[in-house]
């Protein structure tokens, strides 16, 4: 799926992302996460293999994302972009995209991870089946 400027320019900030995984017991996971595109995908990068999140994508790779804007709609009420998708968890490539994101997220003399020799880590890519939410991330470009 292809999104549109508004729904890119919203991923390519410093909003944080909500990735809701389906956790052992069926239920929705929460995680806060930095994020970023590469193409169409949606990436996050992850140092530890230990995670939750992590085990939750590779048994079931379907995921959602929320994304707060700083815009407000037309009512007054925040608007916010939610990404329905497949997941897939690759590995390394970590520390690189989280220092990209950090240029973002932290600023632009940032070094991250903070410490030398970070692991490889995993980096999650989100393949987008659909876009909602409220705002104008499902009105086409023109």
């Amino acid at each position: 799926m292809t999104l549109t400027s508004a729904a890119r320019a919203l991923l390519d900030s410093a909003a944080h992302a909500h990735l809701v995984t389906i956790g052992p017991d069926g239920a929705p996971r929460i995680a806060v996460v930095w994020v970023g595109l590469e193409g169409e995908e949606i990436v996050a990068a992850h140092l530890s293999a230990d995670q939750q999140k992590l085990h939750n994508i590779r048994r079931d790779p379907r995921v959602a994302l929320s994304i707060e804007s700083e815009r407000l709609s037309p009512i007054g009420l925040r608007e916010y972009l939610v990404v329905h998708g497949h997941a897939r968890v690759t590995e390394g490539g970590a520390p690189q995209l989280l220092q990209r994101l950090a240029h973002t997220y932290l600023g632009p003399d940032v070094t991250f991870p903070p410490f030398e020799n970070p692991p490889a880590g995993f980096v999650t890519r989100i393949t987008i089946d659909r876009v909602g939410g409220n705002g104008q991330w499902t009105e086409p470009d023109t």
